[in-house]
Formats: C-alpha cells, sequence, structure tokens
C-alpha cells in the first residue's frame, strides 16, 4: 500500500502502560467511524506497514490500541509519534459541496467577486486552522480553510468556490 491511495487517519502519540497498548490521536471529523478498525497502517520509515487491531477504545478524539505482535512497553515505545493510515475508500461519503482536502488539490479557485483566481497546490495544516495555498499571479496566496470563506466544491467542474474577505489578494501583491 502506498501513501497515495492512503489518509492520514491520526497518529500515535505514546506507550499507554507496560503491555504494548499506545495512546493514539484521531485526525478526524467523525472519531466512532473507526471504532471497529480491524487493521491500520502504521507510517515506519516512510513505509505503510499493516498492524492488525486487537483493541481499540475512544475518548473523542483520542485512544487506546492495541496491536497484535506488540506487547510490551518497548515493542509501543518503537511507534511513538507514528502517523496511522487508511486506505482512501475507508472515507465516508460527505455531502454535495463538501470535500477531503486531497480532493480538491488542483481544483481551480473561483472567487465570488473576482473570478478563477489559481489552482489550489497544497494543503496546509496548522494548530490554529488549516490554510489553502493558491498560487496567483506567480505569488503563494494562504486562505484560511473557514466555513465563511471557503463556501464548497464543485467535484464535476473541479471547482472550490470562495469569498475571499476584501483586500486578502492585495496584501500578497503588494
Amino acid at each position: 500500500m502506498n501513501k497515495e491511495s492512503c489518509f492520514e487517519l491520526g497518529k500515535i502519540i505514546k506507550p499507554h502502560g507496560l503491555q504494548g497498548e499506545l495512546q493514539i490521536y484521531l485526525d478526524v471529523d467523525e472519531p466512532t467511524a473507526y471504532k471497529n478498525l480491524e487493521s491500520v497502517f502504521v507510517e515506519i520509515n516512510d513505509n505503510l506497514v499493516p498492524f492488525f487491531v486487537e483493541s481499540l477504545s475512544l475518548n473523542g478524539n483520542k485512544g487506546i490500541i492495541a496491536f497484535e505482535d506488540v506487547e510490551s512497553f518497548e515493542d509501543a515505545e518503537k511507534l511513538r509519534d507514528h502517523k496511522l493510515h487508511l486506505p482512501l475508500a475507508l472515507l465516508p461519503e460527505l455531502p454535495d459541496g463538501k470535500f477531503y482536502y486531497h480532493e480538491v488539490i488542483g481544483y481551480t479557485v473561483v472567487d465570488q467577486q473576482e473570478g478563477a483566481l489559481g489552482t489550489v497546490a497544497s494543503i496546509l495544516s496548522g494548530k490554529a486552522q488549516d490554510l489553502l495555498e493558491m498560487d496567483y499571479q506567480g505569488k503563494e496566496i494562504l486562505i484560511p480553510l473557514i466555513d465563511e470563506i471557503v463556501l464548497g466544491a464543485n467535484h464535476e467542474d473541479k471547482t472550490l468556490n470562495v469569498n475571499l474577505p476584501k483586500g486578502l489578494l492585495d496584501l500578497y501583491l503588494s
């Protein structure tokens, strides 16, 4: 399995106890959608390695997971801070206009006032908020990914509809 055909589910935070269990964080909107996982891929040295789930308990976005063949604190410590991945096919379907970040890379950004602006280069995930990176007239523009600005995606036209705050583009062009 390669990373391009998977999405990042979350990450292993640290070992939990002495029996190989791990504390995890799921970076998803609906963690309970993943409560019955049979397996997950752990990113180790840029490779996705499958691990079979023995048990998983969730409390909000955090949880405790036990993998087959991870039976000691030492085994668990080797997995500290590693990312968790699942195949894209396991993503829940979204309502019309909604999107997963990986889906809109390459989409044309269309502003309500200015029209077509540029294409989505990447999505930057930050602690305060996520940002959409767009190339506009040879400049990198960062657009906050909030509902008031990013209105939705049209997957047929491969467009991302936005309502940019007045002056946002000018900040980057001056």
